[in-house]
């Protein structure tokens, strides 16, 4: 099911073809063709892949990605899935109207749930929100996605927030059809709510890493007042990098039994950053609350912090998406279509890590150096297809 507030859409089993396809163009072609029947001239997965290829190969826009199909050589259209027509057997790419048609139509739940990293086994998930700014209309807000990121960088998901909602509606939506058994899912303060407490532990069998603020005042105010200057469970990280260096330390300290009142709560946990800008001297401070259903034999202070720091990390992608693929700047508003391109950078960012790039900057501008073919290989596609 396309998991979308106004949209339901069935995601058909692969066929014996499609089964034969290699593994990113068998996901999409089970997804459902949101076009009429009649006039298509190439499936729905050439199409995508075609976008697929182009954003790996740096494209930030329909034009564009219209552009380096029009310009693909006739072995990329064959990988790519284009049949052959006419008496020449000319294989043509599908123009940027068809490329954008179909993103703004096609189902982004599914799209992203084909397209994303399966969590299964991972130490933790991460789930934050990012605003396409670009998106937004004299009529409409911006596009508010949600994403699930896991600890080592890989998108899992992401679905758009229905507007006139907030985050808080799509967190179970975002991770109901993944096995999350054993993994320690962390959010903002946002989403320190005690249902969505219940449903990890007792539907997901997963646990919870969750930070506490003024949105949980009596909470908030509770673990502040906990006794921290006698806590021995505590753990300290020294790194430099980026300009700057920083002094973490974290603390963990058992309250069952002391009355606060949110599910399954078993530690609490304080976590202090000190950053000083190495070019400026400036220094800054922030302190952290957190709660947790692990006990202490469970997550130490130094996995508490390893977790911990695997939530700052999705802020990691977010500027990668907002920086490298000038996500922000993109005006691209209509339907589906902020979302859906958004899961194709999130592919990408995907697919670079995978392949062992750690500047995400720098793996397009190397696949930019081989852009019809690089692509390609990147995903799995083989030198031969079957749209002859």
């Amino acid at each position: 099911m396309c998991r979308q507030s106004a949209t339901v859409c069935l995601v058909k089993p692969p066929s014996r073809e499609h089964r034969e396809l290699p593994g990113a163009a068998a996901r999409l072609a089970v997804l459902p063709d949101p076009r009429d029947r009649r006039g298509r001239r190439h499936t729905l997965a050439s199409v995508l892949l075609t976008a697929a290829c182009a954003v790996l190969a740096g494209a930030r826009s329909y034009l564009a990605i219209g552009q380096w199909a029009r310009h693909a050589p006739q072995d990329t259209l064959s990988r790519l899935g284009f049949h052959a027509r006419g008496p020449l057997g000319v294989r043509r790419p599908a123009s940027p109207s068809t490329v954008r048609r179909v993103l703004v139509l096609v189902c982004p739940g599914g799209l992203a749930d084909l397209l994303g990293h399966d969590p299964a086994g991972t130490e933790s998930v991460a789930v934050d929100g990012k605003t396409a700014r670009g998106s937004r209309t004299e009529t409409a807000p911006a596009a508010h996605l949600l994403s699930a990121v896991t600890a080592a960088g890989r998108t899992v998901s992401q679905l758009r927030v229905p507007d006139k909602t907030n985050e808080i509606t799509a967190f179970t939506a975002l991770l109901s059809p993944f096995d999350l058994t054993g993994a320690v899912v962390t959010a903002d303060a946002l989403h320190t709510q005690r249902e969505h407490a219940k449903w990890l532990v007792e539907k997901k069998n997963a646990h919870y890493l969750m930070v506490v603020k003024g949105n949980q005042p009596k909470l908030h105010a509770a673990l502040k007042a906990l006794p921290w200057k006698e806590v021995t469970a505590r753990r300290y990280d020294r790194e430099a990098g980026h300009g700057r260096r920083e002094t973490r330390s974290v603390r963990t300290l058992t309250v069952t039994g002391l009355g606060l009142d949110f599910p399954y709560l078993v530690q609490a946990v304080k976590i202090h950053r000190h950053r000083t800008d190495l070019k400026t001297g400036k220094v800054t401070r922030q302190t952290v609350h957190a709660i947790t259903d692990m006990t202490s034999s469970e997550a130490s202070p130094q996995l508490i912090g390893r977790i911990a720091r695997s939530q700052w990390g999705i802020e990691a992608v977010h500027h990668v998406r907002d920086v490298t693929f000038a996500e922000d700047a993109s005006k691209i508003r209509t339907g589906h279509g902020p979302e859906n391109m958004a899961t194709l950078r999130n592919l990408a960012i995907n697919t670079l890590r995978d392949t062992g790039h750690r500047g995400i900057a720098a793996g397009l501008r190397e696949v930019s150096y081989a852009p019809f073919t690089r692509p390609l290989d990147l995903l799995g596609l083989p030198l031969t297809c079957n749209g002859r």
